[in-house]
């Protein structure tokens, strides 16, 4: 690389800012709707073969945080499996092309994870797949805002625990059949389970359970030698918040403004994070943790 590509990749690159078109989507939302569209191709990122020859699995890998952690993984030289919706094919095949022009294998994985079966589908299919799993990033998540706790039903609250929750612990106990030592468990947390949300004060409560299973595992699974992580993301432009149906269009135009740096995340922004916690290069004795990418708002340690 010239000294010249090398100051073109360090300098500063402009993301859209809000307002945005003032389009709302119905759950789960796609990605491919989306304007302005996503960035994950992450065009100024150096890979570093940091994950060559390694198998990940990305829940949500379809779109948004996923699929960019999944274009980053096979850019660092692992083979990738993304469990995605059916309802959300049309993304996943966005991604799993992405990442074949990468040269890596890319496996398809629709269904439902809400369902311990289905998890442990995923997990065996991953295996028979690359022969071996390195990597779990457990990332699909539900959300719904509301005004008051009278609008959250029974069945909403156990909708979002059913699919924010208990699928970490589901693929992760069958995960762990099949892990080796270096391997590493990526979860996403969020900035609402560090402060909570006035708004999702259900989707708050999976993500704080979140950050406490991380931390318990770590412990849990030090002496086996697999590391377990969490990330806690501020706001990212993603399905995930233009099609929450308790957010109408004005609020989507101007999602994540409200951050010290004026605009959300794109996803390609927060996937290095999930590199460099799945990384034995970067990250071999860091366990336990949970790391806020936060647009500039802190949390106390």
């Amino acid at each position: 690389m010239s000294a010249r590509d090398d100051q073109r990749t360090n300098a500063p690159h402009r993301e859209p800012e809000p307002p945005f078109p003032a389009r709302q989507q119905s759950p789960p939302g796609i990605e491919a709707a989306m304007r302005p569209a996503p960035h994950f191709h992450a065009a100024h990122y150096r890979a570093a073969d940091k994950l060559e020859g390694l198998a990940a699995l990305v829940t949500g890998g379809d779109s948004g945080i996923g699929r960019a952690v999944a274009v980053l993984y096979a850019k660092e030289g692992a083979d990738i499996a993304i469990a995605y919706l059916p309802s959300e094919e049309a993304d996943a095949r966005v991604t799993q092309q992405t990442i074949e022009e990468l040269g890596q294998r890319c496996v398809l994985l629709p269904g439902d994870l809400s369902t311990a079966s289905e998890c442990d589908r995923a997990i065996e299919r991953t295996v028979q797949a690359f022969g071996r799993l390195d990597i779990l990033v457990s990332n699909a998540a539900h959300q719904v805002q509301t005004e008051s706790l009278d609008e959250i039903s029974d069945a909403m609250f156990d909708t979002t625990f059913r699919t924010n929750v208990y699928p970490l612990f589901w693929l992760t106990r069958a995960a762990l059949r099949h892990m080796q030592p270096g391997a590493a468990i990526v979860a996403t947390s969020s900035k609402t389970g560090l402060v909570g949300a006035r708004h999702i004060p259900d989707y708050s409560a999976t993500k704080g359970a979140i950050n406490a299973f991380v931390k318990s595992l770590a412990v849990q699974l030090a002496d086996k030698g697999i590391r377990v992580n969490a990330v806690a993301p501020g706001p990212v432009w993603t399905p995930l918040n233009v099609a929450d149906p308790g957010r109408d269009a004005h609020q989507v135009a101007h999602f994540g403004e409200d951050t010290p740096l004026g605009r959300p995340a794109q996803p390609e922004e927060v996937a290095p994070a999930y590199v460099f916690l799945a990384s034995n290069a970067d990250a071999s004795f860091i366990t336990g943790i949970v790391l806020p990418v936060m647009g500039g708002e802190t949390v106390g340690a």
